[in-house]
């Protein structure tokens, strides 16, 4: 059960519609909410007040592991409200730790209000489905409705991979399996590799780490399995070059082989602080895969990968300055702030003269 002066803590954020909850030594607690850092209360907090806070929470195999490393990811369940992903460390001025407020209820691909595009993406029956973006951009929240819609329209079993698992998902028509990297299996390249002996029809790998792993990840998806994934990118282009070079030049050939024939789309995501400061709003660049795509890829023209997305707004396609441009046109967004995530700063400061 939590310590009760943490459970105040994490209830503020909740109640405040806070994402995340930093400690640190001399400083008081602070909380993430609309995107903004901000003190709870004016007290500092020393080194021993954040342990007093922390360690209750932690199994005596955790405590083990935070004080032989120094660093620790795990999920923390508040009652039923929510669930945290944790992560405590140790710096220069002593103990500190980031919780991440992670909801209990799953948002629908409606309640987001995601592109059809994005629908499309969580309607395939195979291939390899990567989500990217910068850390706390919503990948999860966005991964967790398309896994949601799956378990409410189709039957079947769906398996997720995560280090720590963070939406709990009820089964509906689909069976589902959560696994933590850790708890339940030693590494992601493990999971992935039995996943192929578990029958599952839908798999969720929470971050794709080193090439053994993508190639895991690939090799499934030819085998007609729905890989769902997450990498650390910022478009499109540079999410199929990160995943190409991830490998050794002589292997590259055969992985873009692999991509080519298993690349079902990608979706690069960006949060946005709203014009009217109630919240924050996802941004979306969109590519589908088509045999134009696999040409690219095959021949590693990633370069004309936006010339193919401006093209094939049809299929779902959207870049990302052509989501931005919307998000300001409609009002949601402030120019300025759609400026600082376009891909294209200067096509973009163009149309909104007003940014310069």
């Amino acid at each position: 059960m939590a310590a009760p002066a943490i459970a105040a803590l994490f209830d503020r954020l909740l109640e405040r519609g806070g994402s995340d909850l930093h400690l640190s030594p001399g400083y008081p607690p602070m909380l993430r909410i609309r995107g903004q850092l901000v003190a709870d209360g004016d007290k500092p907090l020393t080194s021993p007040d954040i342990e007093a806070l922390l360690l209750p929470l932690l199994s005596a195999e955790q405590r083990a592991t935070f004080e032989g490393g120094g660093d620790l990811d795990f999920a923390h369940a508040h009652g039923t409200k929510a669930r945290f992903r944790a992560n405590y460390l140790r710096k220069l001025t002593g103990t500190g730790a980031v919780f991440r407020a992670i909801p209990t209820i799953i948002k629908t691909l409606d309640e987001l209000g995601v592109p059809a595009g994005i629908r499309k993406l969580a309607e395939l029956r195979a291939g390899l489905v990567l989500v990217t973006g910068p850390t706390g951009s919503g990948k999860s929240t966005t991964l967790a409705a398309m896994i949601d819609h799956i378990n409410r329209t189709r039957s079947g079993h769906i398996l997720t991979i995560e280090d720590p698992v963070e939406f709990v998902h009820q089964p509906r028509k689909c069976f589902i399996t959560h696994k933590e990297v850790g708890e339940h299996v030693p590494t992601f390249l493990d999971a992935i590799r039995s996943a192929g002996r578990e029958n599952a029809d839908v798999i969720l790998v929470g971050e794709l780490r080193g090439a053994e792993t993508m190639k895991a990840a690939l090799q499934l998806a030819s085998f007609g399995i729905l890989i769902y994934a997450t990498v650390h990118t910022n478009s499109a282009a540079a999410t199929i070059d990160r995943y190409v070079n991830a490998f050794p030049a002589d292997q590259q050939p055969q992985i873009r082989g692999l991509l080519a024939d298993s690349l079902a789309g990608v979706v690069a995501q960006q949060l946005l602080p709203k014009a009217d400061g109630a919240g924050r709003v996802a941004a979306h660049e969109i590519l589908i895969g088509n045999l134009a795509l696999a040409s690219l890829i095959r021949e590693g023209k990633s370069q004309q990968i936006a010339g193919l997305i401006q093209s094939g707004q049809a299929e779902g396609m959207q870049g990302m300055d052509a989501s931005l441009e919307r998000l300001v046109r409609a009002g949601t967004v402030k120019a300025e702030a759609a400026l600082e995530k376009a891909l294209d700063k200067d096509g973009f400061a163009k149309l909104f003269p007003q940014t310069r």
